[in-house]
């Protein structure tokens, strides 16, 4: 019988990719479990659940992203300033017209682990409303959303 050991990644053996996303025509939901997967690392053989082995994301075209129903209207943003009675909300379709980002980081942040290694997996996200990014240096996969 041969004897197996378990697999547990270092912090300092994590290598990261860049991944593009391109948001064009996609649903919602689709996109941020994909995004949230790269995010994450889960799917590398390598997946150690309290090291942050996750990739780099770049969403383009945030802005172009659909969505079912009628969730255009019905699904609400909430922010709240701090103080007291502080709190506002945006329906989807005012988000998207202003801050189209927003909806794709308020999805994938849903979809992440609430855990003390989300922020770092969150900056790591770089969401841009259209099709221009600043990370082309980077040279990213483009990866598809099915």
């Amino acid at each position: 019988m041969a004897a197996y050991k378990t697999f547990s990644q270092k912090p300092a053996e994590v290598e990261r990719r860049w991944i593009l996303i391109d948001a064009t025509d996609a649903p919602l939901g689709r996109v941020a479990t994909q995004i949230a997967k790269y995010l994450i690392g889960k799917y590398k053989p390598t997946y150690t659940a309290h090291v942050d082995g996750g990739d780099y994301v770049v969403v383009i075209n945030a802005a172009k992203t659909v969505v079912t129903g009628e969730k255009e209207t019905d699904k609400i943003y909430y922010r709240h300033s701090g103080f007291p009675g502080g709190i506002k909300d945006a329906q989807l379709k005012e988000v998207r017209a202003k801050f189209p980002e927003r909806i794709i980081e308020a999805a994938v942040k849903g979809m992440l682990p609430k855990n003390k290694l989300s922020p770092d997996r969150m900056a790591r996200l770089r969401v841009f409303p259209g099709a221009e990014h600043t990370h082309t240096a980077q040279k990213p996969e483009k990866v598809e959303v099915k």
